[in-house]
């Protein structure tokens, strides 16, 4: 058996909250952070799967930057 309400006010606030309920639920802005943070997470993984082919890589292109970085002209301050 449901409860009635005697005032309307009390009335017209629980629709308020189960509307605003229906209309969190529907709203799909959260599924963007949800998949940035998937996307994270799978990057992370293969990054831990293949560090033994990927760091020699890495290591290789930091000691190009830093061989070739000396033939920049910087003008110092």
């Amino acid at each position: 058996m449901s409860k009635k309400f005697t005032n309307k006010g009390e009335e017209t606030m629980k629709n308020k909250i189960v509307k605003a309920f229906k209309n969190f639920w529907k709203e799909e802005d959260g599924m963007g952070s949800v998949e940035v943070i998937l996307i994270v997470v799978i990057l992370i993984g293969l990054v831990v799967l293949f560090k033994d082919t990927i760091e020699p890589i890495i290591k290789n292109a930091i000691k190009s930057i830093k061989t070739q970085g000396g033939d920049l002209n910087v003008k110092g301050k």
